[in-house]
């Protein structure tokens, strides 16, 4: 499953939201692997973050504060990087807030995802382009079984319709601009990632710690919900490895969409997560909030969701490594090694390390 050793080695590449939580683990594993990356985002979402808490900025050729939204800023910074390879993670990733600001969450999911397709049109040397959205991308239809790549697009809130959106963007540049020129242009979505360094609003861990670290117990609305949780590297390991596989393959078979989701045994219900973060969290508690249930906010949620990823087993060899029992736990280290005030560049490093030594499927309890 790993990535053939040494090709990222001097690999010029643009990672799109790497201030943000998965972009800041993203960019610390392209510089293990020798990449010149080279960032474009927004300031850090949140205080603290994994950009300033992991020092993420060292592990960057260059460092761009700009908007995605901004045409002229964006291609501005794509001409001076000349990519070979591009990661696209830049985003307004949260359901809630996007029914609070629904048209900067189209404007930066779709419109933000032409801008830099427009902006890579035409750049020398580029052979690579990873576009992330979502799990949620899909028609969802609350099945028991995992959604293909194959399956309707759709979205009943603003974030999953303008990931939805931008599927449709992405699969049109690649038909119209980029295929026949040697450049491979993919999707990838991924299920509910968990992992040190995530302090966005209104995700379930990231609110389990924050609820703990103030005594009180986590009010969950919807805690029933199923939901495909992965560690952040398991995702990321899939990006990886597609973007070799772009690279190498350029316009081919790989230029398509990609599910990285976790096995199935791992869909579990919001109250088993958190169960779970109890046993390695004595004291802490949670409890169903008053207007509990899946649409008891208000706004719409999904009561089930899972991705089926066997085309990547099949098609790239990828598969998880880590099970979400011992995803919580590498989430529970990283938390007590930033609380006693270790470095937390080097802890992330390890791991990494860590995840690419364990065997696939590895999944320890």
């Amino acid at each position: 499953m790993n990535t053939s050793a040494g090709f990222w080695r001097g690999k010029r590449v643009l990672l799109t939201g790497h201030t943000g939580f998965k972009g800041g683990w993203l960019a610390q594993w392209l510089r293990l692997e020798g990449a010149l990356v080279h960032g474009y985002a927004l300031e850090p979402p949140t205080t603290p973050s994994l950009f300033e808490v992991a020092q993420v900025r060292a592990a960057l050729e260059s460092h761009t504060i700009g908007d995605v939204r901004d045409l002229a800023a964006l291609a501005q910074c794509v001409r001076r990087v000349a990519p070979q390879i591009v990661f696209h993670l830049a985003a307004q990733p949260l359901v809630r807030d996007s029914y609070r600001v629904p048209l900067e969450t189209y404007a930066t999911n779709v419109m933000g995802t032409a801008n830099l397709l427009e902006s890579l049109r035409g750049g020398d040397g580029l052979r690579a382009v990873v576009s992330v959205t979502t799990d949620k991308c899909y028609l969802n239809r609350e099945w028991p079984w995992g959604y293909r790549e194959t399956d309707h697009l759709g979205g009943d809130d603003p974030y999953a319709s303008s990931k939805a959106c931008a599927e449709l963007v992405t699969a049109a540049y690649r038909r119209s601009f980029f295929a026949g020129a040697g450049v491979g242009v993919a999707t990838a979505r991924a299920g509910n990632v968990v992992g040190g360094g995530d302090w966005a609003l209104d995700r379930l861990v990231p609110d389990f710690y924050r609820a703990a670290a103030a005594g009180a117990a986590l009010q969950v609305r919807s805690p029933d919900a199923v939901r495909p949780w992965q560690h952040v590297l398991e995702p990321l390991s899939g990006y990886l490895l597609l973007a070799q596989r772009l690279f190498e393959s350029g316009d081919g078979p790989a230029a398509d969409a990609w599910n990285f989701g976790p096995d199935s045994a791992d869909a579990w219900p919001v109250h088993r997560v958190l169960d779970a973060l109890l046993a390695l969290h004595p004291g802490a508690a949670w409890q169903r909030a008053p207007e509990a249930g899946v649409h008891g906010s208000g706004l719409h949620e999904a009561g089930r969701l899972e991705l089926d990823s066997g085309k990547a087993r099949r098609q790239l060899q990828w598969r998880p490594r880590w099970s979400l029992a011992v995803a919580l736990r590498k989430t529970a280290d990283w938390q007590a090694r930033w609380r006693a005030g270790d470095d937390m560049a080097a802890f992330c490093a390890l791991q990494i390390r860590e995840y690419l030594a364990d065997p696939l499927a590895a999944h320890g309890s």
